[in-house]
């Protein structure tokens, strides 16, 4: 069964990424860990939407450990040298300008990340959603100010990324080992892009949505490279698998995946907001009154009948006649 791709449910985020490595690199040697790894950050991210602009702002003599992994994901090293007097550099207020001259010169970014902990960032968290913008903060639990987390429309964990990370890979483990490794990588693939969708609160996983998905994740995806002629044999031959559960959506006739791992995914029904249709529950009765002796109503009096015209006193009224009715 082939069925037709349908476009995507929502629409697509445009990200600027921010990261300010010597407060994220202090706090990592605070909570007694190796090392930072920014690629867990980045496919966080690229669950968000496009990554667009990638800057991280550092005195690079003293994190030439970082140099090469962050050159390797394509993030633009901004080099600020630290001052001899003071022992600090100027990474703050260079990150700063640069993300307010984004923010007007580049309208189509909708969504900034600001990978730090630091309270100085947040009147800009401020400015940037006084302009509309989205902000999306991360940093490291021990060393993340309260005025910052709170201040963004989003905050994330770096420790939570990986918590994310071991979950994927259990849920991964439960791919037949028996499988080609071209399936296998697939398959995973498109474990990865399920749970992403639904961290991101998708209600709905439509087949075009988890592809976009995953070349999100992997912008060399193909699926001709793993044996398929299109993208909907590749989820009809994990549905084979049982490793996801798919359906036919009645709204838009594209595949929707129910099921994926060990997770049920089923779109949450919505209450209808509109009015009862007619021939629902009769309406009361409407109970005439009529005026006491008093002048006030009285419960459950008839109604008097009209008074007569003059000429017909105790005569019956004629019925008038249907307009049009000669």
């Amino acid at each position: 069964m082939s069925l037709p791709h349908s476009g995507s449910s929502t629409r697509e985020h445009n990200l600027a990424v921010f990261i300010d490595l010597e407060n994220l690199a202090q706090g990592y040697v605070n909570q007694k860990k190796t090392r930072f790894e920014i690629l867990k950050v980045l496919e966080r991210l690229l669950e968000k939407g496009k990554l667009i602009v990638k800057k991280a702002y550092a005195d690079w003599n003293r994190y030439q450990a970082y140099t090469a992994p962050f050159h390797e994901a394509a993030i633009e090293l901004i080099e600020i040298p630290r001052r001899s007097q003071t022992g600090k550099n100027s990474a703050d207020i260079r990150l700063v300008v640069d993300a307010m001259d984004l923010a007007w010169s580049k309208p189509h970014i909708d969504t900034f990340v600001i990978v730090s902990g630091d309270s100085d960032f947040s009147p800009l968290v401020s400015k940037l959603k006084e302009n509309g913008r989205h902000v999306i903060g991360m940093g490291m639990k021990g060393s993340t100010s309260e005025l910052l987390r709170d201040n963004c429309d989003e905050f994330i964990y770096y420790e939570d990324l990986e918590r994310i990370e071991e979950d994927e890979q259990k849920m991964t483990a439960n791919i037949q080992a028996d499988l080609p490794e071209r399936k296998r990588e697939a398959f995973s693939l498109l474990i990865e892009a399920c749970n992403a969708l639904v961290r991101e609160n998708h209600e709905v996983l439509y087949a075009s949505l988890i592809k976009d998905t995953m070349k999100r994740k992997k912008p060399s995806f193909d699926e001709s490279y793993y044996g398929y002629r299109n993208f909907n044999n590749l989820l009809e031959d994990a549905d084979n698998k049982a490793l996801i559960d798919i359906e036919v959506s009645p709204r838009s006739g594209t595949y929707v995946i129910s099921r994926f791992g060990n997770k049920e995914h089923k779109p949450r029904p919505k209450k209808p907001n509109v009015a009862p249709a007619i021939g629902g529950p009769p309406m009361p009765p409407v109970v005439s009154q009529q005026p006491s002796a008093q002048g006030f109503p009285t419960s459950g009096s008839q109604p008097s009948p009209a008074p007569s015209q003059a000429g017909h006193s105790g005569a019956p009224r004629r019925p008038m006649r249907p307009p049009g009715d000669f």
